[in-house]
């Protein structure tokens, strides 16, 4: 039987995107609408609209969303577009027909488990290439058109206003109590995406660097690109390794270095994204 490649990642996609909507789902109908909380973002939108008006949540959210998906469409493709809009309806479709339960009166946990699994589904959508929320695809535009603003200065900003309009309608301490909901949410959502497999840069200068390097590819089975430096005050030529690890690879990294150069100088920085090379090289034994 022959495996169609399309008809395998189509599937997967799938997959993740019904599993993120019945996860934010949850999220949304089992802790923060019974806690009267909101997060950020286009779903808080939505949220707020719901408390404040007669018409139910699952209307405003494709409502909310219709107008961000419409420029994704323009924008982004109209696959992109077809897959959210399919994600935002099956979310407003389970958060009607599910018997979503109560799980727990304490207000703390709410938002915490709230922000955790509607992050969390957000995220498995962002995996399965959808979203459950617009406010990424208009920060993501915002910030094309702007050399001034990231995305994440966008989202920033909207999410001020969104809470600064919740403390006047809904109150001081439920707006608190949302921002902690968002807060966790958004620390579930980058652990969805990035996951143990974060990845981080690191570079290394040192007199040792010929041991270091055979260490990291032999020991750690991560490739090792040598780079030649010059000191700004010496104008000494030395060897700069570069390399690209996981989160869980660091301390092993730091331990590689201590062990052949104590007074070796390292920089690490996370990466947002890595495409291609980064391959896991089998070990010397």
């Amino acid at each position: 039987m022959i495996r169609d490649p399309y008809i395998e990642r189509e599937a997967r996609n799938t997959a993740l995107i019904l599993t993120g909507v019945l996860a934010a789902g949850f999220g949304i109908e089992g802790f923060l609408v019974p806690g009267g909380f909101i997060d950020g973002g286009v779903t808080g939108v939505s949220m707020l609209l719901g408390r404040l008006t007669a018409i139910p949540l699952p209307i405003w959210l494709p409502l909310i969303n219709l107008p961000f998906l419409a420029v994704g469409y323009r924008q982004l493709g109209a696959a992109f577009a077809v897959r959210g809009a399919l994600a935002i309806g099956a979310l407003a479709i389970a958060l009607v027909v599910v018997p979503y339960p109560h799980v727990t009166q304490d207000p703390v946990l709410e938002a915490v488990f709230g922000g955790f699994f509607l992050g969390g589904g957000i995220g498995l959508a962002v995996r399965g290439s959808a979203v459950l929320d617009g406010t990424e695809i208009a920060a993501l535009l915002i910030s094309r058109r702007s050399h001034l603003l990231k995305v994440g200065d966008v989202i920033l900003a909207f999410n001020v206003v969104l809470f600064l309009v919740a403390m006047r309608t809904l109150g001081v301490e439920p707006a608190l109590y949302s921002i902690l909901t968002f807060l966790a949410a958004a620390r579930t959502l980058d652990f969805v995406i990035y996951g143990l497999e974060e990845f981080t840069a690191v570079t290394i200068f040192s007199g040792e660097s010929r041991a270091i390097k055979n260490a990291l590819i032999g020991d750690l089975g991560r490739g090792v690109s040598v780079l030649r430096g010059y000191g700004g005050l010496s104008g000494d030529e030395q060897e700069v390794l570069y390399c690209v690890v996981t989160r869980l690879e660091v301390g092993r990294v730091k331990t590689i270095v201590r062990a052949h150069d104590r007074s070796a100088f390292v920089v690490y920085h996370a990466l947002a994204d890595v495409d291609g090379g980064v391959v896991k090289r089998p070990r010397h034994h």
